[in-house]
């Protein structure tokens, strides 16, 4: 026994085979993640190293040759490209796509940890980072306020950016334009000069007198403690009494060759609101993270943060990429909509039948629902080109569907069948079409899903969706459809039904051609070549009408039973 026949005979088996994708897909929809474009690995690993106060030419022969010598040795490279700046040097390694892009960054890393000891003293450990999209930034936030720029920034710091931090999804918050607490301390070469010390003498005693070091442990009896030594300047004032060196007998401290003011860091960045002084938190979502859910959770956390500042302290989203994925993404939504109510009123259209029409268009969402369960457990995203695939897929999923209702239509016509067994039989003499259909269509974009290349991974997703939608499709049409047929279809009225056997392959009990397929008052009749070729020659036009009319017992033009000459017809048929 068949799918089909299955089907037909068990309903409940039915439903609950039809409703399993698409009870997944309504769950699965609201897990998918929503971005602009699918996520592609790209294998681009940049690596950063910065030396503070060296020249460009120091950098480039120090650090920049020594790092390009080491990692010209990781197989796959396809680009190296270097940038080398006043106490910074980048380098940015392109690899082949066929290469994992987590893999390449570790063995970077690997061989960029065998150069540390050969790199200038005071030289940052390199950074090593691969090269991810989702690092743009996802939400950008100002805060002003009227007060001073260092005030603004601690709020910023403490009672905004530390509590976004902790926003599930949420990677990094990043703080541009603020100022931040410092001592500074401006030395005077003349003084200097005059004692014979230099500005390292002065940054070494600075770094060798304010810091803690472990103590160790103390015994006493059956306690053991934890010494710790308080080696920390506690004030601004303290740093004048540090002692930089000793001169005939005498201690030099810093007050005596340099000036301790209570500042902020040099400026290196601005960020204005409104023409105001403002600082700018720049929120970044974890690697895979939902850019739209990530934004909305930091807009509500947003909020509830904002009841608690001060009331001077303005905040403001200047810059929310969710707004437009969201407008993109509602866009191809509203097309998808669009082109399924298209199908149905075009199918309807040449329908005209209303029960026909619902049969063969609820093709559509159990196929296309059913694929966001196929979606979610390939990790797929709801993007545009996820999208588009849906939106081409509309209106191919009606096909299978349309091919087994015009032949179950056809068997209930023509060889005046009942729905429920033309459902089955026309099911079972398409089967073997719709299935060599399906298979073509869906050899069609596999090559899409399977494509190589950087722009092979953007259409990768595509080529999925189409393909499944596809494939779901025509387990619909051998399932769900011939269901419908034998259940909802009403049978077709058949004038003078042939009595015997139900007709063999040529359309009748015996092989032959069928007669002309006739309906009710004489419409829809089909003539032969001398209908065709008497369309000049009126008489002969006539005798065909009458020919046409004498198999059914009446006149096509007044609709009334009337006699026929014998001679009219070959036969004298009646």
């Amino acid at each position: 026994m068949s799918i089909w026949d299955i089907c037909i005979r068990r309903p409940v088996f039915t439903t609950r085979l039809v409703l399993g994708p698409v009870v997944l897909g309504i769950a699965s929809y609201f897990r998918l993640g929503v971005e602009l474009f699918p996520n592609v690995d790209i294998p681009v690993v940049v690596v950063t190293t910065t030396l503070k106060g060296a020249s460009v030419e120091e950098m480039e022969s120090a650090v920049t040759k020594e790092v390009e010598e080491a990692v010209n040795t990781v197989s796959g490279i396809d680009e190296l490209r270097s940038t080398t700046k006043e106490g910074m040097s980048q380098l940015v390694i392109g690899f082949k796509l066929e290469k994992n892009g987590d893999v390449a960054a570790q063995e970077v890393r690997d061989k960029v940890s065998t150069i540390l000891p050969r790199l200038p003293v005071g030289t940052d450990p390199p950074v090593v980072e691969k090269f991810n999209l989702d690092a743009a930034p996802v939400v950008t936030i100002a805060v002003s306020g009227r007060r001073s720029l260092r005030e603004v920034t601690e709020i910023a710091k403490t009672m905004i950016k530390e509590d976004l931090e902790g926003v599930y999804g949420v990677g990094a918050v990043v703080l541009v334009g603020g100022q931040t607490r410092a001592v500074n301390v401006t030395v005077e070469p003349d003084k200097l000069r005059a004692r014979g010390l230099s500005a390292e003498d002065v940054r070494l005693a600075l770094v060798k007198q304010n810091l803690e070091l472990p103590g160790g442990r103390v015994d006493q009896g059956g306690r053991e403690e934890v010494l710790r030594t308080l080696g920390r300047v506690q004030s601004p004032k303290d740093f004048e009494q540090i002692i930089v060196a000793h001169r005939n007998g005498y201690p030099v401290r810093v007050a005596d060759v340099a000036t301790v003011a209570d500042g902020v860091e040099e400026p290196r960045g601005l960020s204005r609101l409104d023409g105001d002084v403002a600082v700018s938190l720049v929120v970044q979502k974890q690697s895979g993270g939902n850019t739209v859910g990530v934004a909305d959770a930091v807009k509500a956390r947003l909020e509830r943060i904002r009841s608690t500042l001060p009331a001077d302290i303005r905040v403001e989203v200047i810059r929310d990429q969710s707004k437009f994925i969201k407008g993109s993404i509602q866009e191809v939504q509203f097309h998808l909509l669009l082109a399924a109510v298209l199908v149905g009123g075009v199918l309807f259209l040449f329908i005209r039948d209303w029960r026909t029409t619902v049969v063969a268009a609820v093709a559509i969402p159990t196929s296309i629902v059913g694929a966001f369960a196929f979606m979610d457990l390939m990790g797929f995203t709801l993007n545009n080109m996820t999208l588009l695939g849906l939106i081409l897929a509309v209106g191919i999923v009606i096909d299978d569907a349309v091919v087994v209702l015009e032949n179950v239509f056809r068997h209930m016509e023509e060889y005046g069948r009942t729905p429920w067994e033309a459902a089955s039989v026309a099911t079972r003499e398409i089967a073997l079409a719709v299935l060599a259909t399906t298979l073509s269509l869906a050899v069609i974009f596999a090559p899409i899903a399977f494509m190589s290349g950087q722009v092979g991974r953007f259409f990768n997703d595509f080529g999925f969706v189409v393909g499944f939608c596809v494939l779901l499709s025509m387990v619909v049409s051998f399932t769900l459809t011939p269901t419908l047929c034998a259940r909802f279809l009403r049978p077709v009225k058949r004038h003078n039904p042939s009595p015997g056997p139900p007709p063999k392959r040529g359309g009748e009990p015996d092989g032959s051609s069928p007669p002309f397929p006739l309906r009710e008052g004489g419409r829809g009749v089909r003539f032969r070549a001398a209908w065709l070729l008497g369309l000049g020659d009126a008489p002969l036009c006539r005798r065909a009408r009458l020919v046409a009319a004498a198999s059914v017992g009446r006149c096509p033009r007044h609709r009334a039973d009337v006699p026929l000459d014998a001679g009219a017809v070959p036969g004298g048929r009646h």
